[in-house]
């Protein structure tokens, strides 16, 4: 009979000590080796029981009162058979088993974190597979994941996304077909859009929303350039107007809506796996 494996609870805030030999990453740029808060950046080295390691990193475009203990991470294992767990993500995604940990991060609301845009959140660890299918999902506590990824890796043990905001994250192997990937971040980002529109100024507004028309229609067209190009024009007109037109600040006291950094990360994603099938689309 089958016996998930145990909930185990770790918050790493050693912050002087490198991870001992057997569990260090290769020196590889963009993954440091010892724990490291600096800047915009934070690294967080994870440790697990049955020798499963990771590095975590989260790295900000503007950021306030950053730290280990302000931010709030934790992570546990979790079994890739999991029912609970399973239902929440998308059909054709599985846990590896070489990593089947649950990152939360949560930050704390009398800490005062703050940041401005999109937060980027990388996994990397040598237990990861050596597929081109690994992604990056995220969801809010308890809720379905989704594909956040948005940057594909230059080695096979590391996963990247963005984000507006925070939640739970797990590095999975995700063997959804391409269409359906992108159908589904396309209707996301106009859900994004449609719940927040209220708060983007006009004639901002009406900027956004043909630009998100018109994406929709190269997508369907099967013109995978063009709907590229178009992402890109979208991207580029919500950080030209990010601020006081579209607000894009996150705070840890939730009293905002941080809509710039939502519809930033949504249009990255989706431009990820556009980009995916450009060599075999128009």
């Amino acid at each position: 009979m089958h016996r998930p494996l145990a909930w185990w609870l770790v918050v790493l805030v050693v912050l002087a000590v490198a991870l001992p030999a057997a569990g260090q990453l290769p020196a590889v740029p963009g993954i440091p080796t010892a724990p490291t808060v600096g800047g915009n950046s934070i690294v967080v080295p994870l440790s697990l029981p049955g020798g499963i390691t990771a590095n975590l990193t989260v790295t900000f475009e503007t950021v306030t009162h950053l730290s280990l203990a302000n931010l709030g991470v934790s992570a546990q294992l979790v079994s890739p058979t999991d029912a609970g767990l399973l239902a929440r993500l998308p059909a054709n995604v599985a846990i590896p088993a070489g990593l089947p940990v649950l990152v939360r991060i949560e930050p704390t609301p009398t800490g005062g974190l703050a940041f401005t845009g999109i937060v980027a959140v990388e996994i990397a660890s040598l237990t990861l597979p050596p597929t081109p299918d690994l992604r990056l999902v995220a969801s809010p506590l308890g809720g379905s994941f989704t594909d956040l990824t948005d940057i594909k890796a230059d080695t096979s043990y590391r996963v990247i996304g963005s984000k507006g905001g925070f939640s739970e994250f797990l590095a999975v192997v995700d063997h959804t077909p391409l269409e359906q990937a992108v159908a589904a971040k396309l209707d996301a980002l106009d859900r994004i859009f449609a719940e927040n529109r209220d708060a983007v100024a006009e004639p901002v507004r009406t900027e956004i929303g043909a630009e998100l028309a018109a994406l929709r229609a190269h997508v369907l067209a099967g013109e995978t350039t063009a709907a590229i190009q178009e992402d890109d024009a979208l991207l580029a007109t919500v950080e030209r107007h990010s601020g006081p037109e579209i607000p894009d600040v996150w705070r840890a006291a939730h009293d905002r809506v941080n809509v710039a950094g939502l519809l930033r990360a949504a249009g990255r994603t989706l431009r990820f796996s556009l980009d995916l099938g450009r060599s075999t689309g128009p």
